[in-house]
This record gives C-alpha cells, structure tokens and sequence, in this order.
C-alpha cells in the first residue's frame, strides 16, 4: 500500500518535514551509487573505481550529521506530536543505517585492490551474484521510504532471508578454498569480510523497512515473525 506522507503529518511544519525527507532520499541515492560502484570495482578489479568510493564516503557522513541535526531542530523547535514525531525518529534511524551501509561499500571496494587468480575470480562472480541482489534490497527500500510503502517494505523486508542464505553458502564456499589451498588465506580472508559486508547492508535495509512499517502503521515489529507482520500490515 502506497502512503500518502501529506495525511500524516501536520501542515504548520509539513514543508520542514518533506524537506528533510528528501534530504534522506537523496543521502539514500548517493549510498546507493557508492554500493554500486563498489560492486562494479570488485567485479572489473578497477582500482580507481574503489578509490572513488573511499574518496566519496565523506559525502554520505555529512549528508548523515546535517539530517540529523536537521531532525534535533526540528524536535526542539515544533516539540511534534505522535506521527510526526514517528516520522523523526524513523528518519534518525534511517540515516544511520544509510550511513553504515556508506562504510560497508567502502570496505567491498578494497577488494577490487587485490588481484586474484583464475579460480578466486569464480568466487568474485558468486560475490557479484549475492551482491546484485543486496543492492536490489536498498534500492527498493529507498523506494519504499519514499512513497511510505509498507507492503514493498514488507517485501524487502522478506528478502533479507534469501540473503542470508547466499551469505551461509559462500561462506562455507570459500572457507572450503581455503582449506584446500592455506596459502590464499590471507588474500582470502578480504573476500569474506566483503561478504560479511554485504550481508550485514541487507541486514541495514531490512531496518529500513522496519522503519517504513513504524512510521505509516505506528507499530515496532523488530523481532516479530514475518507471519505475524503480514498479519498486521
């Protein structure tokens, strides 16, 4: 169900809300795009890709302290009342999120720094593979924080599953590698805190949707089965 934000809140400070709202969009679009090319990096070992990612983080970490601060205003100025005030605190958290999955595209991107034979190239592709779908995650959570969307939230929110499942596998993936072959460890073990990374930006975009889910239906679901979210949605 798309959401319509205006009947939310109230209209004496609806424009200072929206505003910071887009703030968080476009802070979500830049993280979006850091993931990305850190993807792009890891899975064309370009260099100067990664190092646009490392150089561009300390957009994402501004963007994140001036919405926050823009958050503290806003609650210290209008003192807001129930929904607006959810929709404060779904921001704050929000950005956070967005900030960390900022720092996690960084630590993929160092991996495009390596060089790696033929056979730790197969593990790249199934990196990729995991790391296509994460970013599908983000970018429909943003989508679903945009339009207040708790059904599309709900769906990220699920896919989350499928995510771990890929981690666990290419986990036991490249521990038997390395098994196999000790002296790749080292390099190795880079390749294992990237999917580690990516797990955990999952694991950020699920609480995305968990906030999207607060703020329209003023109810917190963390830690509740999927069946019962459905049943509250």
């Amino acid at each position: 169900m798309e959401h319509n934000i205006n009947k939310h809140i109230s209209g004496r400070f609806n424009e200072e809300l929206e505003n910071v709202r887009n703030h968080v969009l476009s802070m979500g679009g830049l993280v979006e795009q850091q993931l990305n090319t850190a993807l792009d990096a890891v899975n064309s070992g370009d260099a100067e890709k990664a190092k646009k990612v490392s150089k561009n983080d300390y957009k994402v970490n501004a963007m994140e302290v001036n919405i926050d601060e823009e958050c503290t205003r806003i609650i210290a100025k209008r003192q807001p009342a129930a929904s607006d005030l959810r929709l404060v605190v779904a921001i704050a958290k929000t950005i956070a999120d967005l900030e960390r999955i900022g720092d996690e595209a960084e630590r993929i991107a160092k991996v495009a720094l390596d060089s790696f034979t033929k056979d730790q190239q197969d593990l790249l592709v199934n990196i990729d593979n995991m790391g296509r779908q994460v970013s599908q995650m983000l970018h429909d959570v943003l989508d679903s924080f945009a339009r207040m969307d708790v059904q599309k939230a709900f769906e990220v929110h699920k896919a989350d599953a499928r995510v771990d499942r890929e981690y666990e596998a290419l986990t036991r993936q490249i521990m038997t590698y390395m098994m196999e072959d000790p002296r790749s460890i080292p390099k190795i073990m880079d390749l294992i805190w990237s999917v580690r990374s990516l797990e955990r930006i999952g694991d950020r975009c699920q609480n995305i949707a968990e906030y999207v889910i607060y703020f329209v239906n003023g109810k917190d679901i963390r830690h509740t089965s999927q069946e019962d979210i459905a049943k509250s949605l």
